[in-house]
């Protein structure tokens, strides 16, 4: 296991988690010390120079309160970190109360996005769970007098092993808070045989109120007084407002004030667009008022940006040599040499996130202090944002976390809840800013579009020698930088530079690319047309080879081993962990592959017409294979099944990592088969689903997932299940059809 954040934590002050959660007077209360700063309020007279963090407490009446300090948007996670720490604490799963982390920095990262609730937290959680379990077996052993090592935990108890006498956690509880917390490496942990929740298919603990609406998504909020708000934004990043009709929108029945918002300098950021919005005492009243507005809005560097002519562009730069960030060998003398050649470009058009509900933000500002509910996956960057857009000390802005309903990515941009900072403090009363399904396609952060070229060499025998690859696209550091023109780094470790096959000679290029949208993470991010690229000219290349594609794959990926892409001149990422601990293991690659091919039949005979596709992708340091069996006839395509296989390492919830490869094939099949964002003089041209199109139930085939059993540490699950899709899709299209599709959606070139 990887080392742990910390060597020594105590106990953090009952009122110091009060005032963190909001909960009754408790007994015992656990804090863990994590590289992080608290807040002044938190320390205590005995801990003031230590750095606490708080997850568990204990009532008298035995219930155990487990704070989640993650966003949940349906991936489980408000199931999961419970779910680790009442293992360890041998907790009843029905004595268990689930806390939902307001914002603070106390806690650790809270950023609910990089597929990395479950890695980052998986020994912390298990730490604080074997760390409360002790507490309470000493309070126990401390009561009758006898050695710790004869007491042990069991379902919100502490037995007595000779005489079975037992007292309940709650009854323990003050007592408890009194005992030294023990140091991380005194602790004992269960061995993965005893495990009571651990890997096991475990119901989320919000499903009975999402199944009978009682639960609270952003746009649910409502406060007594509430106004809300209706913002009309700038069609082009960058332009300006000039001028708008002001009196037609207050003459609108319920509109209650029109407020231009504040000119945004570059770089975008986080910052809110420029605009104009309408407060009414009703959302239709402000729908109707900023119809009215009339807004002339002045030219931007980006009012000439045509998505067709930009890709047309990138498409012709990217044929050439770009600039090396990793090499290996001579690629381009041993393509020169070569028995036979192939070469591919590919493209993927702009995508965006599209959950089922849009941002929403709402807030109170007053006496200097300002209170937001929103549906964010990141509560801390919103609390800094929102205190740097208000102009207060962070401490000031206390950040609610309601549940998301999808997200990907996009609530993970807090521009929604800054904008509801700002109208509440000019309005001085609650305000609620009310995303439409328009606002958030037209006026989103964005997918780059994007162009990969691929070339590669093979020798008589038909085995691959050279293997070139170059990608281009605007990248997300445009967002923070206004004059990045080149993906970064850390966008080239998502697929690109990390690329693990076996070859002689390798070569691995980059195009800049200007941006002119607001690019931001999608799920998988680069991922996304990475795998699509590389996964489709690996078949490419087996049907060149006149081999099977998951023949082509095993050679591809050579003998069993760890591949380190530092020692090739890339400065490679991993996710932000450490190739020590989670390497790039081609086994397991394969391993993922040969459990889908096998299970699934991809490698059976088909009737006319049909065939399977295959692909494989490592991201987020998990291992998923994709394989995908379509019809093509008549000029339409009917996917008919997809089933994946995923190594993640060790599982907490089984039900859940199966429901987000469901979900990641899913989004991953609907930006295949139908996903464009196009964009025409600088502004996006769609809409609604009506234009941007998402997968509907006839479109979706039936979908099975295979979870391979591992000890490894934990791997990423929400996002690594969609970067193979697209291309064995498009492979299986291939060779159901006799088209190969290098230029994404599949919609340009079949009826769906």
């Amino acid at each position: 296991m990887s080392r742990p954040l910390q060597e020594s934590p105590k106990a953090l002050s009952r009122r110091a988690f009060l005032k963190m959660t909001g909960l009754s007077a408790t007994g015992l209360v656990l804090g863990s010390m994590l590289p992080v700063s608290l807040p002044a309020w938190a320390h205590t007279s005995e801990n003031h120079s230590k750095d606490l963090n708080l997850f568990v407490s204990i009532e008298h009446n035995g219930q155990v309160n487990i704070i989640c300090h993650r966003s949940e948007m349906g991936q489980g996670i408000r199931t999961s970190i419970p779910q680790i720490v009442a293992d360890e604490l041998c907790v009843n799963w029905e004595d268990v109360n689930v806390v939902q982390g307001l914002a603070n920095e106390a806690y650790g990262s809270q950023n609910t996005d990089g597929s990395r609730s479950i890695r980052n937290f998986y020994t912390k959680m298990r730490e604080m769970g074997a760390m409360a379990r002790t507490m309470l077996e000493q309070a126990a052993a401390d009561q009758w007098q006898v050695p710790l090592d004869e007491v042990f935990a069991k379902d919100s108890f502490v037995v007595h092993k000779a005489s079975g006498k037992r007292i309940s956690f709650g009854s323990l509880a003050d007592a408890a808070a009194k005992v030294t917390a023990p140091a991380v490496d005194s602790l004992t942990y269960k061995s993965k045989k005893d495990f009571k929740y651990i890997g096991k298919p475990m119901q989320i603990i919000d499903l009975p109120d999402i199944v009978t609406g009682n639960t609270v998504f952003g746009q649910d909020i409502k406060l007594e007084g509430m106004l809300y708000a209706s913002i009309e934004r700038n069609p082009v990043v960058g332009s300006k407002v000039e001028g708008f009709d002001k009196t037609a929108a207050t003459k609108v029945k319920g509109v209650v004030d029109v407020y231009q918002m504040p000119t945004q300098p570059s770089p975008v950021l986080f910052n809110p667009m420029n605009g104009v919005a309408v407060i009414a005492n009703n959302t239709w009243a402000a729908l109707q008022g900023r119809k009215a507005l009339n807004i002339t809005w002045g030219a931007s560097e980006h009012s000439s940006h045509n998505s067709e002519q930009y890709l047309t562009e990138l498409n012709k730069r990217i044929v050439n040599k770009g600039k090396s960030i990793r090499a290996r060998g001579d690629a381009y003398q041993a393509i020169e040499k070569a028995a036979k050649t192939h070469s591919a470009t590919y493209t993927m058009p702009y995508l965006v996130h599209a959950p089922m509900e849009p941002p929403a933000a709402t807030a109170v500002f007053k006496d200097g202090h300002c209170e937001i509910w929103a549906c964010t996956q990141t509560p801390q960057s919103t609390q800094q944002n929102v205190a740097g857009a208000l102009g207060i000390e962070k401490d000031k802005v206390k950040i609610n976390v309601t549940l998301l309903g999808g997200a990907f990515g996009r609530k993970s941009k807090p521009d929604f809840s800054i904008e509801a900072a700002l109208l509440a403090k000019h309005t001085g009363k609650p305000v609620k800013v009310v995303w439409s399904r328009e606002d958030d396609i037209k006026q989103g952060y964005y997918h780059a579009i994007s162009s990969q070229h691929f070339i590669a060499g093979m020798n008589d025998k038909n085995q691959v020698e050279s293997w070139v690859q170059r990608t281009a696209f605007p990248s997300i550091s445009w967002t923070f930088n206004g004059s990045a023109d080149e993906p970064s780094d850390g966008e080239l470790s998502l697929g690109f530079g990390d690329v693990p096959f076996a070859v002689s000679n390798l070569s691995c290029e980059t195009h800049k690319a200007p941006a002119h949208l607001r690019i931001g993470w999608v799920r998988s991010v680069s991922n996304i047309q990475h795998a699509f690229a590389q996964g489709s000219f690996v078949d490419e290349l087996a049907v060149a080879a006149n081999i099977p594609a998951h023949d082509m794959w095993q050679q591809l990926l050579g003998e069993d081993r760890k591949v380190d892409p530092t020692k090739e001149g890339f400065k490679y990422g991993n996710y932000g962990e450490p190739l020590d601990n989670f390497p790039i293991d081609t086994k397991r690659l394969k391993h993922v592959l040969n459990d889908v091919v096998s299970k699934s039949g991809a490698n059976k005979a088909t009737a006319e017409g049909e065939a399977w596709g295959i692909s494989a992708h490592r991201s987020f340091v998990s291992y998923v294979a994709v394989a995908t069996k379509v019809r093509v006839k008549n000029g339409k395509v009917e996917v008919l099944e997809m089933h994946s296989s995923i190594d993640a390492g060790t599982i907490v919830n089984p039900d859940r990592v199966r429901s987000q490869q469901e979900g990641s094939m899913i989004f991953g099949l609907s930006l295949a088969l139908m996903g464009e964002i196009t964009v025409k003089d600088g502004a996006v041209q769609q809409s609604n689903y009506s234009d941007y199109q998402v997968l509907r139930m006839p479109q979706s085939p039936k979908i099975v997932s295979y979870i391979v059993e591992s000890d490894e540490i934990p791997g990423g699950v929400g996002e690594p299940g969609t970067p193979p899709v697209a291309a064995s899709l498009a492979n299986a299209i291939y060779r159901a059809s006799g088209k190969r599709i290098r230029d994404l959606p599949v919609n340009k070139h079949f009826t769906v």
